[in-house]
């Protein structure tokens, strides 16, 4: 059965797996659902129906599953998933979603949420993707697989961050910043390709070139944007990692960032 530390506190209700641990002094609300393997150490605080996935690790004064900081939110019935193996620090805190957004917040599986970072209501966040200390995402951003966001950096609502994106720290992203790239700055101007984040995910040697050549035609050519995406999709339209570029270029709602 669980390991519960008697100063914890489990409502009726909470589903918690029978390898699961729960630290001095936490509270798990009655909607709460803890996969398999889970730790939670002692003064974390779990509310809303949210469902945490297997192998999570949940440090001292997290708090998962509030309600959203949003004037509209009027107590509906909304979520948080958060997949399996993802770890979140001390000081982090993820909200539910809202009705308006989705309803849903989402983190991705293996993931890693640094101390004090917060995930605002209905944002996406990837698979392998790391949110470094005291970064803030506001309502309803996104944030690729295996993007890298750096300490202190501050994601506006709805802003997109595309796959395998290095952010530097201290950045503040307005625009949605392209798959596959490095962006800086406040406001984040496009710094150049993210060679190092593409090594280490395993892309060949001729995928990255195949890249490196669509970030030439569509940021450094004297192409017009639509004219730089129609000779991408004309030279490189096969590539699956190029087309998942120009599909997130061709969605943006805000800009991006160049």
């Amino acid at each position: 059965m669980p390991d519960i530390h008697p100063t914890a506190c489990v409502e009726d209700g909470a589903i918690l797996a029978e390898d699961v641990v729960v630290g001095p002094f936490s509270f798990v609300g009655r909607e709460v659902e803890l996969g398999s393997g889970v730790e939670v150490a002692a003064h974390v605080t779990l509310l809303g129906q949210t469902r945490i996935g297997a192998g999570c690790r949940i440090f001292p004064h997290a708090c998962l599953g509030g309600e959203p900081q949003d004037r509209a939110f009027n107590g509906e019935s909304t979520s948080l998933e958060i997949g399996a193996r993802t770890q979140i620090r001390e000081h982090v805190t993820v909200h539910v979603g809202t009705a308006r957004g989705g309803g849903c917040t989402r983190i991705g599986e293996d993931a890693y949420l640094m101390n004090s970072a917060h995930i605002g209501h209905d944002c996406r966040v990837g698979d392998h993707a790391i949110i470094a200390s005291f970064c803030g995402l506001g309502g309803h951003a996104q944030v690729g697989d295996h993007a890298v966001l750096g300490a202190y950096t501050g994601l506006h609502q709805h802003a997109r961050v595309g796959e395998s994106v290095m952010v530097a720290g201290g950045s503040k992203l307005s625009l949605d910043a392209p798959p596959f790239s490095m962006v800086a700055g406040d406001r984040a101007r496009l710094v150049g390709l993210n060679t190092v984040g593409l090594r280490r995910r395993g892309f060949s040697r001729e995928t990255r070139a195949q890249i490196k050549h669509a970030f030439h035609l569509i940021f450094h050519s004297k192409l017009r944007l639509e004219e730089a995406l129609a000779r991408v999709d004309e030279e490189m339209g096969g590539v699956p990692e190029v087309e998942r570029l120009v599909t997130f270029l061709r969605k943006t709602e805000r800009g991006f960032c160049r």
